[in-house]
C-alpha cells in the first residue's frame, strides 16, 4: 500500500473514531459484529446503515477487530513434556499452558496423532477463523504433524515414525511443541 493511501486511511479512521453523537448507543450486538468480522454472516443493508450512523458502534467494531488480531498474534507456541513416570504410550499429553492436547490412537498397529485445541484458549477463535496451519514437533525438532484445525479445533495425521509415540518421544527429549506454521514454510 502506498504511504499516501495509508495516511489517508488512518485519517479517515481517526475522524470516524473521534466522532461523537448525543444519545448514541450500540446499534448492533457483539455477536453480529463478530460474525461480520469473521465473514460468517455479512451485515444487512440496515445493519450497515446502523453501523455508519453510530460512531459508538463503529468504535466497538474496531475494538473487537483489534482484540481478535491481538489474540491471533499473541500466541507463538506451546510446549509439552512427558512426565518422568510415563511408560509406554500415553493416551494424551497436554501442553504446559493447558491449551493443546496431543492424543495418540492405535488403529491396528498404525498410530495416529490428533491435536486438539482447548476452546478456552484466548486465541482459539482467531485460530479457528484463520484456519492457521500448525506444526507439532518432537523434542529433537522432527515434525510429528502439520495441518490446519478443523471446525472442531482438531487436526490429525498418521504417526510418522517407526517407534510407538511414547518410545519415540522419550528417545527425543521427552517433550513436544505446538507452533504456528508460517504460510511460506514447507
Amino acid at each position: 500500500m502506498h504511504s499516501d493511501d495509508t495516511t489517508s486511511r488512518r485519517l479517515q479512521e481517526a475522524l470516524l473514531l473521534e466522532r461523537r453523537r448525543t444519545g448514541d448507543r450500540l446499534m448492533l450486538d457483539d455477536a453480529t459484529l463478530a460474525a461480520a468480522l469473521d465473514g460468517s454472516r455479512p451485515l444487512t443493508t440496515g445493519e450497515r446503515a446502523a453501523l455508519q450512523a453510530s460512531p459508538l458502534t463503529a468504535r466497538r467494531l474496531r475494538h473487537l477487530a483489534l482484540e481478535r488480531r491481538a489474540a491471533a498474534v499473541a500466541w507463538r507456541g506451546s510446549r509439552g513434556v512427558l512426565r518422568a513416570a510415563s511408560s509406554g504410550t500415553p493416551a494424551a499429553l497436554v501442553t504446559e499452558d493447558g491449551w493443546w492436547t496431543l492424543h495418540f490412537v492405535d488403529a491396528g498397529g498404525a498410530w495416529r496423532a490428533i491435536l486438539q485445541l482447548a476452546p478456552q484458549a484466548p486465541f482459539a477463535e482467531a485460530l479457528l477463523v484463520a484456519r492457521a496451519p500448525l506444526r507439532v514437533a518432537d523434542g529433537a525438532g522432527a515434525t510429528i504433524l502439520t495441518a490446519q484445525l478443523d471446525a472442531d479445533g482438531e487436526c490429525e495425521a498418521a504417526w510418522p515414525f517407526a517407534a510407538a509415540p511414547g518410545d519415540h518421544l522419550q528417545a527425543h527429549g521427552a517433550r513436544f511443541t505446538v507452533e504456528p506454521l508460517e504460510a511460506d514454510t514447507p
